[in-house]
């Protein structure tokens, strides 16, 4: 017996379908992260305010912390005066010792430091922190790299790292400060992989009154690293240390 010219016959071997497909699985929850408790985190440029000032919040919220400096005396007299167990080594020590490795240099520094450092960051998740910024008569204004943000010039200074930019919009006058409890702002997280932006919303989540946001991935960092001109400017006008809330999220 044959099939009507116009009926369509089973592909040979294939089975009709019978209403049995596997259900969807659930879409994953977006606040449930990884614990990131035990891992190390290195902060390059840990000398400096933003720098000191995260590496404080985090080895005060219970995380291990290594900063690291071009001259390995100087990251180590910079961890006794940050206290809370944090150590101190040379950049390249502290960036093969470490998990996740913060990079919070000057943007002059950028490009170099991380060519210096391919390999010592080989395989570590990464995550910059830096705003390319200029400053005239007018304020602060925002550069534009040519890779189109200094996240994207890190990734493609890292092609065997994994990058992931946040932490940008953090008053490192508060971060410094003891009397501080808790900095009630949201940090913007964009990267490729979701597995990385997890973990580094997870980490910012360490630090009491802060929450990690994923916001996209890297290509649109430059808007983001830009964001931090308005909030100097807000901070000049109002004498404050705004930082940003996501409503609705």
């Amino acid at each position: 017996m044959t099939t009507s010219d116009n009926a369509p016959a089973q592909d040979a071997g294939k089975p009709a379908s019978n209403g049995d497909a596997k259900p969807k699985a659930p879409a994953k929850d977006p606040w449930d992260l990884p614990d990131v408790s035990g891992l190390v985190v290195g902060v390059l440029g840990g000398t400096g305010d933003q720098g000191r000032g995260l590496a404080y919040r985090l080895a005060r919220a219970g995380q291990k912390v290594i900063v690291g400096s071009r001259s390995a005396d100087r990251a180590r007299t910079a961890a006794e005066e940050i206290g809370s167990g944090v150590e101190g080594a040379d950049n390249a020590h502290c960036a093969r010792r470490s998990d996740i490795v913060i990079v919070a240099v000057p943007w002059e520094g950028h490009e170099a430091l991380l060519t210096a450092l391919r390999e010592d960051l080989s395989g570590k998740l990464v995550v910059d922190c830096v705003n390319p910024l200029g400053f005239d008569k007018k304020g602060a204004y925002a550069l534009t790299p040519a890779e189109g943000s200094a996240a994207e010039q890190a990734a493609a200074l890292l092609p065997d790292s994994r990058v992931v930019a946040a932490f940008h919009h953090l008053s490192a006058v508060l971060l410094q400060d003891p009397d501080v409890e808790q900095i009630d702002t949201d940090v913007m997280v964009l990267g490729e992989s979701r597995a990385d932006t997890d973990v580094v919303q997870a980490l910012a989540g360490r630090i009491p009154g802060m929450r990690g946001v994923y916001s996209g991935r890297l290509r649109n960092a430059h808007q983001v690293e830009s964001l931090v001109a308005n909030l100097i400017s807000a901070n000049r006008r109002y004498k404050a240390h705004a930082g940003l809330r996501l409503t609705d999220v």
